[in-house]
């Protein structure tokens, strides 16, 4: 095996010629992009302008933010003052959807709140960010639900307290002709892992209509493992993959996750400032190639990494056998994406980066985007959010300077 590094220039593809698994392909946002292979088919084949089917679904929670930015995290029996307050719409879904929004596509959301002033401004903001409303169910009586979030502006960290809403969401909520409705002519289907019933009736519906399906596995939660079932794609915390395979290292969990989930084509792990590193699935069964470790490859990756670039970037492997030790081989490539390097002073909250990067990956495979520009597209994406308190306002909109090479 060569340890030589190779540097594609912009024409090549590494995809066109075979090498060494530690031949690398090196990727910022002025590289030309290569094909995507998670596309539909009815989907575009540049991303110059909206894709032709740019429905898409989400199901999960929407709710209502308190954020209150704080010099310090208070100590037990501490009073202290807020140095900054916003009230604002929050909620997994609904922030990666508003984030779908922004930058050019049609969600629609199905989730639930009460009919009292928090819920109104729930449906409120979500329609004015261009957010399909009206598959949310509103009760008649009940609490809508919020989110208390402190943020420190110490040490750029964010606690949260949430109150879920009252009437929980029920599958009888949802009537089957709005489930047709919601999910007709969808792109795509996205869960944040919350009201894990409804969710399941969505999920079985969007598989019989061959509708990919995207989950966010935040935390292992009830439910979760079977939705986890219908997922094409997953898009986890850093704390998700080893909590949920037990395993030792974050790549061979990676692997794992393959290796329960056969449905999977990619899984991504968000790791805040020290970037993601996502496993791609190999779908060429003819493929026959060197068995390598994963965890060592993942370390190569990383040691490319050039921290002087501030941008957001992403290196590849080319497709190996990838040897996780007692666990399994999985044929698949792995992706390292760093993260944007933002000045301290402009680093404001981090609260929803994890949204807006799902909400970016969602974008990515509706607008045929390579693995490597959707990571970097994606990174860049949150990196604007973290720039804004709270988990919307610093959303980037299509039109916005710093995503407009993705855009072209």
């Amino acid at each position: 095996m060569s340890n030589s590094l190779l540097l594609l220039p912009p024409s090549s593809s590494s995809y066109s010629q075979p090498h060494s698994p530690l031949t690398l392909t090196f990727f910022n946002s002025r590289r030309k992009r290569r094909p995507c292979r998670y596309s539909r088919a009815t989907m575009c084949s540049s991303h110059n302008s909206h894709p032709p089917n740019d429905v898409v679904v989400g199901c999960g929670a929407a709710s209502v933010d308190f954020l209150a930015t704080v010099a310090s995290y208070p100590n037990p029996d501490d009073k202290i003052r807020s140095i900054n307050l916003k009230v604002q719409g929050g909620g997994n879904a609904g922030n990666a959807l508003t984030c779908v929004a922004r930058l050019g596509l049609k969600p629609r959301i199905i989730s639930k709140v009460a009919d009292d002033s928090q819920g109104r401004s729930i449906l409120d903001e979500l329609h004015a960010d261009g957010v399909d409303a009206s598959f949310i169910v509103v009760s008649k009586e009940g609490t809508s639900p919020f989110t208390y979030i402190i943020v420190d502006n110490e040490t750029k960290t964010r606690t949260c307290i949430h109150t879920p809403g009252y009437p929980p969401m029920i599958p009888q909520d949802l009537s089957e002709s709005s489930l047709l409705t919601a999910l007709n002519g969808a792109n795509i289907v996205y869960f944040d892992g919350r009201l894990y019933e409804t969710a399941l009736v969505v999920a079985q519906e969007a598989v019989r209509k061959n509708i990919p399906i995207l989950i966010d596995a935040e935390r292992p939660r009830e439910g979760l493992d079977d939705l986890l079932k219908f997922a094409n794609y997953v898009v986890c915390s850093a704390k998700f993959p080893l909590a949920w395979t037990g395993a030792s290292t974050i790549p061979q969990a990676l692997v794992s996750i393959l290796l329960r989930l056969p449905n999977i084509r990619f899984v991504i792990v968000t790791l805040g400032k020290d970037g993601c590193i996502m496993l791609e699935r190999n779908l060429d069964v003819a493929s026959s190639t060197e068995e390598v470790d994963i965890d060592s490859l993942v370390e190569s990756l990383k040691m490319t990494t050039n921290e002087s670039v501030l941008h957001p970037t992403c290196i590849s492997s080319s497709v190996a056998t990838l040897k996780a030790e007692g666990i399994g081989t999985v044929n698949g490539r792995i992706y390292v994406g760093t993260a944007e390097s933002i000045p301290p002073l402009e680093l404001i909250d981090t609260t929803g980066a994890g949204d807006a990067f799902i909400g970016a990956v969602i974008y990515a495979i509706c607008a045929n985007f390579s693995p490597e520009t959707m990571l970097s597209f994606a990174a860049n994406v949150a990196a604007a959010k973290c720039r804004d308190l709270g988990a919307r306002s610093g959303l980037p909109y299509r039109a916005d300077p710093r995503i407009a090479s993705f855009m072209q």
